[in-house]
């Protein structure tokens, strides 16, 4: 096995031991029909682990597939999972294919299994132990053959003892347990992905890479990363798109790097794993994707001759009594409220399909989800 080769192919960057270990180990069960825990923090890298087991192994060919089971609403997951039969429910206007059913002879991630209902844990046990599942709606038992590989952020030892998750799903599906490293106990990889992630937004943006003093460096390693290699990559892009001065000093660095037990900490209270995003994070985005447009439109102007530029429309200037009177009249705008409008606006442009909508703002589907519910979002 070449563990290089490995990293080269699914773009993962870094040496540490526990990484190689995790890779490693994946690598060793792929040939097999071992169902696989994966667990580890939000923001570790858990979801090239499936990746790999299954392009290393004999269903490779085959279909693979991924739902974010904390995404999907408790009234739905069982159609997710399983599909449903016409009728079954108000909506259900045709029969319909689960993931189970679709991901026949493949393989299948399930990641946040931890936020699964327990009536679904049931179903879901079922199919691990027989290959059977009935669709929603339906008497009819189906068979089908699955390679399920699972993903947490959570401890599921405490969630049996509070009663959240079943012990012999549990079991089930910790044939082989593969633990992501969190990226404060890879000190030596925090660089190297700093780097990466920095060239990265450079070369798709076409913009001088960010570089870090020593001093920075060494705050960097030194820092928990409570949000891990995405929160990491966050920080990256937000330095790449503010600072003007591509050379990061330690001072500067520290502004975007929040102590932990502050109230700007963008992860959840009391879990270290959460989903990293701040409303913040959404509004730098589309603020640099403005930027971008605007000197984009400018570059073309410039490049016009003076006679073919198109006059200025005197309807449509604003005159600075004007902006002093709106500035006077108008009601004052939060944080939330223009995340609200931004979100909204990505799910309009994307008919209301959440994956696409997150991808589009660069956020999980899971975080998109508690957006929704958090800021109302109709």
């Amino acid at each position: 096995m070449d563990l290089n080769q490995i990293k080269q192919r699914f773009g993962i960057i870094g040496n540490d031991p526990e990484l190689d270990r995790a890779l490693e180990i994946a690598w060793q069960v792929a040939p097999t029909n071992l169902s696989v825990l994966v667990t580890g923090e939000s923001g570790t890298g858990k979801e090239v682990i499936p990746q790999i087991i299954h392009q290393y192994s004999a269903r490779k060919h085959n279909v693979y597939l991924a739902l974010n089971c904390g995404g999907i609403p408790e009234g739905t997951i069982d159609s997710e999972l399983f599909g449903h039969e016409k009728g079954s429910f108000t909506g259900a206007i045709e029969t319909r294919k689960g993931y189970f059913e679709e991901a026949d002879g493949g393989t299948l991630f399930l990641d946040e299994v931890a936020e699964l209902p327990l009536s679904t844990q049931v179903r879901l046990l079922r199919v691990l132990q027989t290959g059977e599942f009935i669709k929603v709606g339906s008497a009819k038992v189906q068979k089908t053959n699955v390679r399920v590989v699972a993903a947490t952020n959570v401890n599921l030892l405490n969630a049996i003892r509070d009663g959240k998750f079943r012990e012999d799903l549990y079991y089930r599906l910790c044939t082989v347990p593969i633990t992501m490293p969190p990226l404060r106990e890879r000190k030596g990889d925090i660089h190297l992905l700093f780097k990466k992630f920095a060239l990265d937004f450079a070369d798709q943006n076409m913009v001088p890479a960010v570089r870090l003093t020593p001093e920075a460096q060494e705050l960097l390693r030194s820092y928990r990363w409570p949000g891990n290699v995405r929160q990491l990559q966050s920080v990256v892009g937000r330095l790449s798109v503010l600072e003007s001065n591509r050379l990061v000093s330690a001072e500067v660095l520290a502004r975007y790097l929040p102590s932990e037990g502050s109230s700007t900490l963008p992860v959840r209270t009391g879990d270290a794993g959460a989903d990293y995003l701040s409303d913040r994070d959404i509004i730098f985005k589309v603020l640099y994707q403005m930027r971008r447009d605007i000197d984009e439109i400018k570059a073309r102007l410039d490049g016009m001759p003076e006679e073919e530029v198109p006059a200025a429309n005197p309807h449509l200037l604003i005159s600075p009594e004007d902006v002093h009177s709106s500035a006077d009249t108008q009601e004052p705008v939060s944080i939330q409220d223009v995340s609200a409008e931004l979100i909204r606006k990505a799910l309009e442009r994307h008919g209301g399909r959440r994956k696409p909508a997150a991808e589009e703002l660069g956020i999980s589907e899971r975080t998109l989800y508690r957006k929704i519910k958090e800021l109302d979002i109709r």
